[in-house]
């Protein structure tokens, strides 16, 4: 199989090949760094990407000011866990106050990722 990829590890963003007939015999071309490669072989094998959003805070009432707290996860988290974090933090309602890197949800879906705070409020 094939693939083209834009790598994301650094501010160069390559564009790559990946090729593959298994996942021992994995080619990634077109990286003009080392983390080029690491990044095509974890994008073919098993994507992951760091979540940044924003969660509402607890009283924090409808028809006025509406505060939020920004979010991230504190490590990349594999894709297929996205959807649902997303989900969960949409319907969350941060207790104030809370500190930056403060752990908000640990262990999402028993990856060892935490959603973390990155504000102080």
């Amino acid at each position: 199989m094939e693939r083209q990829l834009i790598c994301i590890s650094c501010p160069i963003g390559c564009r790559l090949q990946a090729s593959w007939t298994d996942e021992t015999d994995i080619t990634i071309e077109g990286n003009q760094c080392p983390r080029g490669e690491i990044y095509g072989r974890e994008e073919v094998l098993a994507p992951k990407r760091v979540v940044t959003a924003t969660c509402m805070t607890a009283g924090s009432p409808m028809g006025t000011e509406v505060r939020r707290v920004s979010v991230k996860t504190d490590a990349p988290l594999p894709k297929e866990h996205i959807d649902s974090l997303l989900d969960t933090l949409y319907s969350m309602k941060i207790p104030l106050p809370v500190e930056t890197g403060q752990v908000l949800l640990a262990n999402i879906g028993g990856t060892g990722v935490n959603l973390v705070a990155t504000r102080s409020m």
